[in-house]
């Protein structure tokens, strides 16, 4: 069954490598082709992320840097790799190819530039997260203590999202802000964020978030990492199902996809080690969810909710 997975952190990797990683076949990244081809990925979101110690005025340069790397090393060395530019080019994908789609996790390296933002759109970039974990020149994430919501520039940046048909990704995002998304943004999505109600992990979503999302005709792809599924710390594929079964029971089944985080975590779910693992997770959900309803969660979901 094919998979559409909506985070990962490969191109930070390629990049702190300075480019020595293979996107091909490196064992250090887990979502390389072989992997990819071998989990059955259809279409792969691959994240722009700047550490946070990287100097302010050099930000942008390493985005910049980033996207080169995505071309260099992942679409011009491999030619089964294909940029989603734009979403009705998804369609027109050959069965041996894997979509390739920019995003963009935090905006701290726009400065308060949204020129910058604007060459990344044109760039690729397709779903924009206004922070990580802190607080930037657009919001707070859910590390900052002070909680705030968006600032005028954050809803700049919503705007222009709407306008670009581009996803506004509320995963990292301090609670406040994310309720001011919901009245600003026509696309929202959580790309890899689990259910607070089963680990209440300040990463995770509350049931009034999660409901809201659903209702807005926003989607919840559910995240593979361990700290975010289970409150030990240590999580098996059947706890991952608990917070797929919850969002159910909020009345998600359509609006629910897959989001793994894999390159950006180093602990893993028993069983969905890197992407050639997907389909344990999806072969355990047919044990309890019908094929159709499978189908919606491996990828079938995001497509019936792309922005139009």
């Amino acid at each position: 069954m094919n998979i559409i997975d909506l985070h990962c952190d490969a191109l930070l990797k390629i990049w702190e490598s300075k480019g020595a990683l293979s996107f091909r076949n490196g064992e250090e990244l887990d979502t390389n082709l072989e992997r990819l081809k071998k989990g059955k990925v259809k279409i792969q979101c691959f994240a722009i992320f700047i550490p946070p110690e990287i100097k302010a005025e050099e930000q942008f340069q390493a985005a910049l840097d980033q996207v080169d790397y995505f071309h260099t090393k992942v679409l011009e060395k491999n030619p089964d790799m294909k940029q989603i530019k734009d979403w009705d080019s998804i369609y027109s994908l050959e069965p041996n190819e894997i979509g390739a789609i920019l995003t963009l996790e935090g905006v701290d390296c726009i400065g308060n530039d949204v020129h910058k933002l604007r060459i990344l759109y044109q760039l690729g970039v397709r779903s924009v997260g206004l922070t990580w974990n802190f607080a930037n020149l657009a919001a707070d994430g859910v590390g900052e203590p002070r909680g705030a919501g968006l600032t005028s520039f954050g809803k700049e940046i919503i705007a222009l999202n709407n306008t670009y048909k581009s996803f506004t990704d509320v995963s990292h995002l301090a609670e406040k802000g994310f309720w001011e998304v919901m009245e600003l943004a026509d696309y929202p999505i959580a790309s890899h964020s689990n259910a607070k109600a089963i680990c209440p992990h300040r990463r995770n979503l509350t049931d009034e978030q999660a409901l809201a999302l659903f209702q807005k005709n926003g989607l919840i792809h559910v995240v593979y990492h361990p700290l975010f599924t289970s409150s030990t710390g240590q999580a098996k594929i059947t706890d991952l199902l608990r917070h797929i079964e919850h969002f159910c029971s909020l009345g998600g089944v359509k609006q629910i996809g897959l989001g793994s985080d894999f390159d950006g975590i180093d602990k893993y779910i028993v069983g969905l080690e890197d992407a050639s693992k997907h389909q344990n997770l999806i072969n355990e959900l047919l044990k309890y969810y019908s094929e159709d309803d499978v189908k919606g969660f491996a990828g079938r979901n995001f497509l019936q909710h792309l922005p139009r």
